[in-house]
């Protein structure tokens, strides 16, 4: 175990999990800085690199349709909604 992993820092968010909403952790520091991911520790662990050459090639192939798709989806689920005014925070958001 690296002290890395004790000491991880990671702020709490909202996510979707299947149908519904879930509390996930938005990664401070680390290869996944920014990311939201369900467990601190995942924030330091190392990278699979299929996994991401997976995804680069998706994106290169699908990247426009996954953009309006997604944008489609935030603007009209209301779970998405949701999970944007909770994680604005503040007296309104929570």
């Amino acid at each position: 175990m690296k002290i890395v992993e004790i000491v991880t820092e990671a702020k709490t968010a909202f996510a979707r999990k299947g149908k519904g909403i879930s509390r996930k952790y938005r990664c401070t520091s680390g290869s996944r800085k920014g990311r939201i991911v369900a467990k601190p520790s995942t924030c330091h662990a190392p990278k699979q690199i299929k996994k991401s050459v997976t995804m680069k090639r998706t994106k290169a192939r699908l990247g426009s349709s996954m953009k309006v798709k997604r944008r489609r989806t935030m603007k009209s689920n209301p779970r998405s909604k949701t999970i944007q005014r909770l994680n604005k925070g503040g007296p309104r958001g929570r």
